[in-house]
C-alpha cells in the first residue's frame, strides 16, 4: 500500500504528521535537516546543551512543543531525516540519503518545504564573510557560533531584527542594523499590525532592545557595497543620498523571505502571481488543496505567513487530505483554523507595508554586479539579453544561463526577475516565472541507487 508522504519537518510538516497519526494513519515524514523543527525552531545537535530560552527566546515554549510532538510521534510514523527530495512526479518522489538515491511511491503528499532568504545582491556580496540572514541564524542556532567578530545586519523584514537581537543577546558584537524600510512606512502600517498585538509587541521589543543596548539602528538605509580584499573589511551604506562607512568583518543581509516552490511546480501545481509576496506561488484553496490531485500545500512554501500560521496550515491540510480519503473530521476545527489563517493574513499585509520591497534596487544595480554566482551572469549580461528583445524570464535564462546553476534560481531568480522587469519596462509579475527542473538542489555524480 502506498503511503502518505509529508515533505518537510518544520512547524507545518510536524503538525500535519500529528494530525494524520491521530486519525490512525502511518505517514512518511521526509526532512532534509538532521533534526526536525524547521528553520524557525531549528534544533541544536544532540551533544549541545544550550537551554531553549537561549536559543529561541520568546518562542522557546513553541519550539519545545514542536520538538516534543515530533519526539512523541517517532514510533508512530516513518521519520526520515537527512533526506533530500530532489525530484517529484505524479505518484513518485526521488530522494537522497547518505549518498544513496531511492524512489518513493506515494498515495498523497503534503508539501511543507518552507522558505529561504530573498537576496538582492550588492557589489561585494560574493566576498567571504557575507551571509544571508537565514545562514547567520543557522550558524548561531545549530553550530553555536557567530559569523564574525563585528557583524552588520542589513535588508528588511522581521527576520532582520530577530537575528540581530539573537546575535547581540548571545554576546556577539553587532556593529549596526541597516533597515532599508523608512520609519514612516512602519508607522503607517501600525493599524494593520495591531491585528496580532502579541506578535507586534515582540517585534517592537527586539527593536527597542537593540537601541537601548547601544546598537545603532538606521531606517531607510540601503546597503551600497561591501568592501574587502580577501574577506569583508567594511561596507558603504546610504541614507537620503548621503554615504556612510562601517568597519566590519561580516555582513548578513536579505530582503524578506521567498517560498520554496520547486517541488510544487514539479508536482504539476498551477501557479498564480501574488502581489503580496511579490512572487509566483502554487495555488491552493483555504484548506490547502492544490490544483493537482493528491497534492496538498502548507506553510511558508506556499506563501510567507510565519511559524504560527504554518502549524495551522499543516493541520488544516492534513484534515483536508483526511476528508478526501473519506475520514470524518471536526468541521468546527476546520473552520476555526481557516478563520485564524485569514486573521494572520491581514497581519501579513501590514508587515508588507511596514517592510516595503525596495523597488528602486534594479534601477541602481551596476552592470558589473554579479547576479548568478553559479554561472557568473552579471546584471549587464541580463540587460543585454533584454535589449536584444527577450523579456520572458525563461527565454532570458536560455540566452545567458541565469538560474541554470547549482541553485536552479533559488538564490538569483528573484533578483534576475527584477532586473528583467525594470529593463523591459514591465511589471515584475508580467515576465513569467522560472520553471523548476530536477534536481531542485545539488546531488552528487555517480549516485548509488537502492534496489
Amino acid at each position: 500500500m502506498k503511503p502518505i508522504v509529508i515533505i518537510g519537518a518544520g512547524p507545518a510538516g510536524i503538525r500535519a504528521a500529528q494530525t494524520l497519526v491521530t486519525h490512525g494513519l502511518y505517514p512518511v515524514l521526509l526532512d532534509e535537516a538532521a533534526r526536525g523543527g524547521g528553520q524557525i525552531y531549528r534544533r541544536q545537535p544532540a551533544n549541545f546543551t544550550r537551554p531553549a530560552d537561549t536559543l529561541y527566546g520568546f518562542e522557546a515554549a513553541k519550539a519545545n512543543a514542536i520538538h516534543q510532538t515530533l519526539d512523541e510521534l517517532r514510533k508512530q510514523l516513518d521519520y526520515r531525516p537527512d533526506t533530500l527530495v530532489w525530484n517529484a512526479e505524479a505518484g513518485q518522489l526521488d530522494t537522497l540519503h547518505e549518498g544513496r538515491a531511492a524512489r518513493l511511491d506515494y498515495a498523497s503528499v503534503i508539501v511543507a518545504t518552507g522558505a529561504t532568504d530573498r537576496i538582492l545582491p550588492v557589489p561585494g556580496w560574493t566576498l567571504p564573510g557575507v551571509y544571508s540572514l537565514g545562514a547567520a541564524q543557522i550558524a548561531l542556532k545549530f553550530q553555536g557560533c557567530a559569523v564574525g567578530e563585528r557583524v552588520v545586519f542589513a535588508g528588511s523584514g522581521p527576520l532582520l531584527y530577530l537575528v540581530a537581537y539573537q546575535y547581540a543577546k548571545a554576546g556577539a558584537n553587532v556593529v549596526a542594523v541597516l533597515d532599508s524600510s523608512p520609519l514612516s512606512a512602519q508607522v503607517r502600517a501600525l493599524p494593520g499590525l495591531l491585528t496580532q498585538p502579541a506578535t507586534l509587541a515582540k517585534g517592537l521589543y527586539y527593536r527597542a532592545w537593540l537601541t537601548t543596548h547601544g546598537i545603532p539602528v538606521h531606517q531607510g538605509a540601503s546597503l551600497a557595497r561591501i568592501e574587502g580584499e580577501r574577506r569583508v573589511q567594511s561596507l558603504k551604506w546610504r541614507n537620503k543620498k548621503i554615504e556612510h562607512t562601517l568597519d566590519c568583518d561580516a555582513v548578513a543581509f536579505a530582503h524578506g523571505l521567498r517560498s520554496e516552490t520547486q517541488l510544487a511546480d514539479l508536482l504539476g501545481c498551477e501557479f498564480a502571481w501574488s502581489p503580496l509576496n511579490r512572487a509566483w506561488l502554487p495555488q491552493r484553496d483555504s484548506a490547502g488543496r492544490s490544483s493537482s490531485a493528491g497534492v496538498y500545500l502548507a506553510g511558508d512554501g506556499a506563501g510567507i505567513m510565519g511559524a504560527d500560521a504554518a502549524e495551522m496550515a499543516g493541520e488544516r491540510a492534513a484534515l483536508a487530505l483526511l476528508e478526501d480519503l473519506g475520514y470524518r473530521v471536526d468541521p468546527q476545527r476546520c473552520t476555526q483554523l481557516e478563520q485564524s489563517l485569514v486573521r494572520i493574513g491581514h497581519f501579513r499585509q501590514g508587515l508588507e507595508r511596514a517592510f516595503a520591497f525596495p523597488e528602486d534596487w534594479a534601477g541602481g544595480a551596476p552592470d558589473d554586479l554579479m547576479i548568478c554566482r553559479c554561472e557568473e551572469v552579471s546584471v549587464g549580461d541580463i540587460r543585454q539579453v533584454v535589449r536584444e528583445g527577450h523579456w520572458e524570464i525563461n527565454r532570458v535564462k536560455a540566452h545567458c544561463r541565469v538560474g541554470m546553476g547549482r541553485c536552479q534560481g533559488r538564490m538569483c531568480g528573484a533578483a534576475a526577475a527584477e532586473i528583467i522587469a525594470h529593463e523591459s519596462d514591465r511589471a515584475v509579475g508580467e515576465i513569467g516565472r522560472l520553471r523548476a527542473q530536477a534536481p531542485v538542489k545539488p546531488v552528487p555524480f555517480g549516485l548509488e541507487v537502492e534496489p
